[in-house]
């Protein structure tokens, strides 16, 4: 508060400069043992990514897209912007158009018994914007060679199954620029609700997933003025508290040994040319 009003208003509460960025503080939240964890910040969007000691600023990582942003503690978040649920958000806002309404839990339980293996990018120019986005879907499929799928329950599993894969490809993508051992993937944010992406996620990582909690960025913000206020006094010690506090779920990968390994190889080859297709808005 400036001096005139802390004046006349007498003693006001203590103000803290928090991890101040959502995703900062979501990073803080995660309920990591130890330090050789991968990120998720998942919902509509997603971030992608490894703390650090130090920044990252390399040729490689430069071309792979990553950004290196601050974090509590003099830490770095060494991330990625990857696609999120955007993409099935607008798939049911266009079905509910069409008359058929669909929550995200019947879309996730559809796309439990529905065909495995139809793959997108979920990061090519074609899906970030508003619009018919099953037509988009749908000619990505048709010029990479793969039948197009028609009913919602293939659409999701679709969806999911890419970005299962795209977050695996880019966890694979940290480990190999700050040449870190990821053993585990906390996933936080709206997407750890997913249980079928979580274990997707798993399964396409080949590594565990922890799911939750949901409101990461709160609680990093929360426990941060705690250490402030000498409540915690280590990073260690807040995520401590987090883990105390909160219910997480953790997937193991337990995927078919080998369909995932054949959908990791279809996916990156299908990376490798996605760049060139020109999809227009519309389809």
């Amino acid at each position: 508060m400036l001096p005139d009003v802390a004046e006349e208003l007498g003693s006001g509460p203590p103000v803290f400069a928090v991890a101040s960025h959502d995703t900062a503080s979501a990073v803080v939240g995660v309920p990591a043992k130890s330090p050789d964890f991968a990120y998720i910040s998942s919902g509509t969007w997603s971030l992608v990514g490894v703390e650090t000691r130090k920044p990252v600023v390399t040729p490689e990582a430069m071309e792979a897209n990553f950004t290196n942003e601050g974090g509590f503690g003099g830490r770095t978040r060494f991330l990625k912007n990857v696609m999120g649920l955007w993409i099935l958000q607008e798939c049911r806002r266009q079905w509910a158009r069409e008359g058929r309404e669909y929550s995200y839990a019947e879309l996730a339980r559809l796309a439990e018994d529905a065909p495995s293996g139809t793959l997108v990018d979920p990061d090519h120019p074609a899906f970030l914007t508003p619009g018919d986005m099953t037509a988009r879907i749908r000619r990505f499929c048709e010029e990479t060679g793969q039948t197009p799928p028609e009913e919602p329950a293939a659409f999701a599993r679709c969806i999911f199954e890419s970005l299962a894969l795209k977050y695996g490809y880019a966890i694979e993508q940290a480990q190999s620029l700050t040449d870190q051992k990821i053993g585990t993937v906390n996933v936080v944010g709206g997407g750890s609700q997913n249980a079928l992406l979580c274990r997707l996620t798993a399964d396409a990582s080949g590594l565990p997933v922890v799911a939750g909690p949901v409101e990461a960025t709160a609680m990093g913000n929360v426990m941060v003025q705690a250490f402030a206020r000498g409540r915690v006094g280590s990073l260690e010690e807040i995520r401590a508290v987090v883990r105390d506090s909160f219910e997480a779920t953790t997937y193991e990968p337990g995927g078919d040994g080998e369909e995932w390994p054949g959908l990791r190889e279809r996916f990156s080859k299908l990376l490798d040319v996605a760049h060139v297709l020109d999809i227009p808005e519309g389809g």
